[in-house]
C-alpha cells in the first residue's frame, strides 16, 4: 500500500460514470413509470439487457442496482399507498437481473445492493464471487445496513435494530466476506489430470471465524475471482457510515444538494480515508445527480417542468418518506411544519432535514417539501440543458474538486440513459473528461484500482519459511 495522501484532488483526469438502477417499475424517481416514453417491460430480462448495452455503448464504468427487502409499508402500517401510486412496490431479485446484464455486455461493471443486516456473509460472498467469475471480473457489492421495520418483518424480526448496532454487525460482516473471498489463493487450482490432484489444499483456507455476530468455518466454495475481491460501494451519510466507507469502500456514493456542499463533503471524506490508512487516490467519491438533456435548452427545461410538477403523487412522496425514516406519518398533514419536536421524535429524519435545509436555507420546512426531496428531482442536484451545457456543468463539478465522477440517476427508463449517451457522452469525451473505450478486462482495471492480495498468502509464506 502506498503512503496515504492528505491533499484532496481528483484521483485521475477522467470522471467515473455510474448508472443508478432499480429492478423495478420505477427509477429512483418515483414518478418515472408515468412518463409517456417509459418502457413497460420491466419484468422482462431484455429490458435490463437493453439498458446495459446502452450504458456500455456510452463507456459507463458501472451500473448498480439499489434494493429494499420490503414493499413500502410504514405509512399507515399498510402497503396500499405504495401499490396504488406505484411508489416502488416492485423489487426483483438482483442475482437474475445481473446475470442477464452480464450476458449482454463485455466491459460494463455490474453492481448490486445486499444487506449486511438480513443476509449472511457466506451467502453474499458466494453470490458476488460467482458473478465476478461469470462476468469476467465485473462485480461490485453495494453494502447497506437496510432502513426500516418493514424489512425486518420479512425476515422474522419485529423491529429494525438501532443504527450503531447495525454498523457493528456490518463491520464484522464485511471482514468475514473479504476473508472468504481470499480463502482460495490465486494459484490453488493445479488441475493436474495425470496425478489426479485438483488443487493444493495448503492454499485453500478455513476461516474458523468466531465473532459477536457470526460463526463461519469456510472456506468459500468459489475460488478466488478475477478481481481478487469485487469492488465495494458504500453510501453511508452518518458519522459512523462515513467512517465505515472510509475503511472499506472503493466507491462512495453521496447525496449532496449543491456543489458547495459537495466540495466540503469531498474534503472531509478524503481526510477520513487518509485517517483509515488508505491512499485517497484509491477511493472515488461520486454524488448522485439527475441529468435532463434536450436538443435545445427549452426542450430540456420543458421536460424538467414535467418531472418536477406533474408525475409524482403527493401520497407517494409521503409513503417514501415514511419508508426511509422508519416513521409512520399517517397522523400528519403534508402542510405540517417540521418542528424540532418532530425531528427529536423521528430517529431517521435528522440527517435528511439537515440536508434539505442546507439546500433551501432557513425558511420553514413542511412535510410536503421534505417528502418531495425523497420522491422527486429535488433530492439531488440537476444538470439541465443541451449536451454541451450539461458537459460544461459536469466539468465544473469535477474540476472544482467536488467529486471524482457521478452516479447518474434516471428520470425514466430507458430514455434518460439513451439521451445521456447520445447527447452528453460525446461532449464529455471531446473535453477529455470520460473514457472513449475500456482500458482493462475487469472493473478494477477500468477504475484504475489495484487487485488486492489475499490475506492468507503472507500467512502461508511465513509458515513455509519457518
Amino acid at each position: 500500500m502506498s503512503a496515504p495522501r492528505t491533499e484532496s484532488t481528483p484521483r485521475t483526469d477522467r470522471m467515473t460514470l455510474v448508472a443508478f438502477m432499480q429492478a423495478s417499475n420505477v427509477s429512483v424517481y418515483s414518478g418515472s413509470w408515468r412518463y409517456p416514453s417509459s418502457a413497460p417491460d420491466y419484468l422482462n430480462l431484455r429490458y435490463y439487457q437493453r439498458i446495459a448495452r446502452t450504458l456500455e455503448d456510452g463507456c459507463f464504468d458501472l451500473m448498480f442496482f439499489d434494493d429494499r427487502l420490503a414493499m413500502p409499508s410504514i405509512y399507515g402500517n399498510s402497503v396500499a399507498d405504495a401499490v396504488t401510486y406505484g411508489a416502488r412496490p416492485i423489487k426483483l431479485d438482483l442475482t437474475a437481473v445481473l446475470g442477464a446484464a452480464a450476458a449482454a455486455t463485455e466491459h460494463l461493471g455490474l453492481g448490486a445492493t445486499y444487506s449486511t443486516t438480513y443476509y449472511e456473509p457466506f451467502h453474499v460472498a458466494r453470490t458476488f464471487a460467482t458473478l465476478d467469475h461469470l462476468s469476467g471480473g465485473r462485480a461490485a457489492w453495494n453494502v447497506v445496513t437496510s432502513v426500516n421495520d418493514a424489512e425486518a418483518q420479512n425476515f422474522s424480526v419485529d423491529a429494525h435494530s438501532e443504527h450503531d448496532r447495525r454498523y457493528d454487525r456490518a463491520e464484522e460482516f464485511i471482514d468475514v466476506v473479504t476473508k472468504l473471498w481470499d480463502s482460495w489463493e490465486d494459484d490453488a487450482i493445479t488441475g493436474d489430470k495425470a496425478t489426479g490432484v485438483f488443487a493444493d489444499a495448503t492454499k485453500v483456507h478455513e476461516l474458523h471465524h468466531h465473532g459477536e455476530f457470526f460463526d463461519v468455518r469456510g472456506p468459500l466454495t468459489v475460488p478466488r475471482t478475477p478481481q481478487g475481491r469485487p469492488v465495494i460501494i458504500q453510501a453511508g451519510q452518518s458519522g459512523r457510515g462515513r467512517s465505515f466507507a472510509a475503511k472499506w469502500a472503493d466507491l462512495i456514493f453521496t447525496g449532496d444538494p449543491s456543489r458547495a456542499v459537495a466540495v466540503e463533503h469531498y474534503n472531509q471524506q478524503k481526510e477520513l480515508v487518509a485517517q483509515a490508512g488508505r491512499d485517497i487516490d484509491t477511493v472515488r467519491i461520486l454524488p448522485m445527480v439527475y441529468v435532463i438533456v434536450g436538443e435545445t435548452e427549452q426542450m430540456a427545461k420543458d421536460k424538467e417542468a414535467i418531472f418536477l410538477n406533474e408525475l409524482v403523487h403527493p401520497m407517494a412522496s409521503l409513503t417514501l418518506l415514511s419508508e426511509v425514516t422508519n416513521h409512520d406519518f399517517a397522523g400528519h398533514s403534508l402542510d405540517d411544519i417540521v418542528t424540532d419536536e418532530l425531528i427529536d421524535s423521528v430517529s431517521g429524519i435528522r440527517g435528511l432535514v439537515q440536508g434539505v435545509k442546507r439546500h433551501l436555507g432557513d425558511q420553514p420546512l413542511t412535510l410536503r417539501t421534505l417528502a418531495n426531496h425523497r420522491a422527486t428531482l429535488l433530492q439531488g442536484p440537476r444538470f439541465v440543458g443541451t449536451g454541451p451545457q450539461i458537459a460544461e456543468q459536469m466539468g465544473e463539478w469535477f474540476q472544482s474538486r467536488s467529486c471524482d465522477g457521478f452516479v447518474i440517476a434516471a428520470t425514466h427508463f430507458p430514455g434518460a440513459f439513451e439521451d445521456f449517451v447520445r447527447l452528453v457522452v460525446p461532449e464529455l469525451q471531446q473535453r477529455g473528461l470520460v473514457q472513449h473505450e475500456y482500458s482493462g478486462s475487469t472493473l478494477r482495471e477500468n477504475l484504475g484500482l489495484e487487485r488486492p492480495d489475499s490475506v492468507f498468502a503472507p500467512v502461508r509464506e511465513v509458515s513455509a519459511g519457518a
